[in-house]
């Protein structure tokens, strides 16, 4: 049984890999960086948009290319490769699935063109501040209208339009907001990773349009987290690939005491777990890929499983590859931190660690249980 991707599938991911080395080295977030009224690298988002990536996994008849999730995997390690700047997994992993799973036809044929083309930034708001969301301590409500305060959304300074998880009635809804509307205000969130912009948003009485059945939000949410679980631990990986590889490359070069750092044991055997992380984190990931291009029973474990990994993976190889530089991998200049930065911020997108964990134990019982 071969569980790798297909040629075609491999060329995509080269090409990606090709395009992305020449549209965005390192300069491009490290502008973002440094740059306070840049939140985004609005132009690499245009040149995306024009390559028509956001619509890989988007149905032909809604404006997508309709090629699948497998497609949409690979191009998400590579843009964890390239650490990024732009919205992708806000309004394509998050925003753009929400509207696919739960959507109206006239919401799909109204939202997913621009989706796809990257015209219309989407994002998803779940957390209300410091601990937990859950069903019972959400405090945005829905009724009619919505009010309450949500933050960090990722992306949300800049998005069009924001998926709002809120309490409606004695359950839990989820409604499309236009964040340029009336009763919306927003202000940026300072992170470790200013590359990835998040912000507070407050709607006091801001127009709602229903998204899913009344009260069947938080199934939704999860079903939404699930896919994009996969997704964010596709772009983990890449980046811990990332991390690797530098941290090889500066071992070969740097010398000491006459020879490369690299033929050090205490190196070979940093680098050796950097590697043994990451292929296990890899062989999660494809699991995962797989239940999602498939849309397998298996998908709740397995987006888990690939989430829990890529997390360690790419956290243990972003700190790793700092130590390896020695010195000079704590400074500005050195591009050790971009992907330390990224890792951090990765690691508690859709959820922190523990939070997949829990979700992989729950899911391992549910399975013995059947």
């Amino acid at each position: 049984m071969n569980f790798d991707f297909s040629d075609a599938q491999k060329a995509l991911k080269q090409q990606t890999r090709d395009f992305l080395r020449a549209a965005c080295d390192t300069t491009v977030p490290r502008r973002v960086l440094e740059d306070a009224d840049e939140p985004f690298a609005r132009d690499l988002w245009q040149q995306i948009g024009a390559n028509e990536s956001p619509g890989i996994a988007v149905p032909e008849e809604y404006g997508g290319i309709g090629f699948g999730y497998l497609e949409l995997c690979v191009v998400a390690e590579e843009l964890g490769r390239a650490v990024a700047p732009v919205p992708f997994s806000s309004s394509v992993y998050l925003a753009t699935e929400a509207v696919l799973l739960g959507g109206s036809e006239e919401q799909k044929q109204r939202l997913l063109p621009r989706l796809a083309t990257g015209e219309t930034i989407g994002t998803f708001a779940l957390s209300e501040g410091p601990g937990l969301a859950t069903p019972a301590n959400l405090q945005a409500t829905l009724s009619g209208t919505l009010s309450g305060t949500k933050m960090p959304v990722p992306d949300g300074d800049i998005a069009d339009f924001c998926v709002v998880v809120a309490k409606d009635g004695d359950g839990v809804s989820l409604a499309l907001v236009d964040l340029d509307g009336r009763g919306v205000s927003r202000e940026p969130v300072e992170t470790l990773d200013p590359s990835r912009s998040h912000a507070r948003i407050t709607f006091d009485g801001a127009e709602a349009e229903p998204l899913g059945d009344a009260g069947q939000g938080w199934a939704l949410k999860d079903r939404v987290f699930d896919r994009a679980a996969v997704l964010l631990a596709m772009e983990q990986l890449g980046g811990a690939d990332a991390c690797l590889q530098m941290a090889i490359g500066y071992a070969k070069g740097r010398y000491a005491f006459g020879r490369p750092i690299g033929s050090f044991q205490a190196i070979k055997h940093k680098l050796a777990d950097i590697y043994i992380k990451n292929e296990l984190a890899r062989a999660n990931c494809y699991y995962g890929a797989w239940a999602l291009s498939t849309d397998a029973p298996e998908l709740p474990v397995a987006a888990a499983a690939a989430r829990v990994a890529a997390t360690q993976a790419f956290h243990f190889a972003s700190k790793e590859n700092i130590q390896t530089h020695g010195g000079i991998g704590f400074t500005w200049e050195s591009d050790c931190h971009l992907y330390y930065r990224r890792s951090k911020l990765l690691a508690l997108s859709i959820g922190s660690e523990r939070v997949w964990k829990d979700r992989l134990i729950s899911g391992l019982e549910r399975q013995e249980a059947a």
